[in-house]
């Protein structure tokens, strides 16, 4: 695809993965429309996206709406069709993620990130399909997560809401083949955003040993060992969350291959077709690392 003249809608565009692929789209004279919560934040983001503008005709706009309440997301895209033109690109990245134990987690958090993270999702591909259907042709893109196809420790609440996310992508490709309407599935591991920031300061201590956000004091056995270091070999870019621009750059590499599922990361796409035997050894290094921070805590 040729993404110059092309209107693309990005939601969760003030910020982390959906702003750097706006301002990617901008770069490639595309049309873009971002869409979050948070007005001011829209606006910095889009002063950012404007400088990558390539082209005095391209349309770039902020709209302010909560993916969670679809007469917002209906309003919104009634008023990008008449400033840009029917919507040729969707991509998903409005999301949030709340982590902890599960017996803590209240249950308006479970629903929370399933409003948030599923139905914000069902919400904007339902309204632009009635458009994308009758012209036969367009692109959806729905950021779910490593998480949405291996469950982890303290995720039982977003990880549900992920996998949820990748189901219904699966059925939406399906569905959409006879319309010409391309769908892609992206699966990022984590990502160097203001929401891991906030994310992290809340985390147990057993999700920063398996995501490798900290090292973990003691490893007293060979097995210890092994998982610390297989986790941040499978989970993290040289021991660091991946940036933003390399999400995005992997998206609209999705986009112009028409590829269904998009990894990022090199190492989790390498060894993706063989997830059959890398998921229950990835189980095995997490409940390894599960038992040193409980160790840690004093709980037994």
């Amino acid at each position: 695809m040729d993404f110059k003249g092309k209107t693309a809608i990005v939601t969760g565009g003030s910020s982390g993965i959906g702003k750097a692929t706006a301002r990617l789209l901008a770069s490639e004279e595309a049309n873009v429309f971002i869409i979050a919560r948070d007005q001011q934040r829209l606006d910095q983001a889009l002063e950012e996206i404007r400088e990558e503008g390539t082209s005095p005709d391209q349309e770039l706009r902020s709209f302010a709406a909560n993916v969670v309440d679809y007469g917002q997301v209906e309003a919104v895209l009634a008023m990008i069709q008449e400033a840009g033109g029917g919507p040729d690109i969707l991509i998903n990245c409005a999301g949030m993620v709340y982590p902890g134990y599960v017996e803590e987690l209240p249950l308006s958090t479970f629903r929370e990130q399933m409003d948030v993270n599923f139905f914000g999702t069902v919400h904007t591909v339902k309204a632009v399909l009635p458009h994308m259907m009758a012209q036969r042709k367009g692109h959806i893109v729905n950021v779910s997560s490593v998480g949405g196809v291996a469950g982890g420790f303290g995720y039982t609440a977003y990880g549900a809401s992920k996998f949820a996310v990748c189901g219904f992508t699966e059925a939406l490709r399906a569905e959409m083949k006879p319309y010409g309407i391309k769908v892609s599935l992206v699966l990022p591991a984590d990502t160097d955003t203001p929401q891991l920031q906030q994310e992290r300061q809340i985390q147990p201590l057993e999700i920063k040993y398996i995501s490798a956000a900290a090292r973990p004091k003691q490893l007293n056995r060979p097995s210890e060992f092994v998982a610390h270091w297989l986790t941040r070999w499978l989970l993290t870019d040289d021991g660091k969350p991946m940036s933003p621009d390399r999400v995005a750059a992997a998206i609209l590499k999705g986009i112009q291959r028409g590829d269904f599922l998009v990894i990022p990361d090199a190492t989790l796409r390498a060894v993706f077709p063989l997830r059959g035997f890398f998921i229950p050894l990835g189980s095995w290094a997490q409940d390894r690392l599960t038992v040193v921070a409980r160790r840690e805590r004093g709980v037994h």
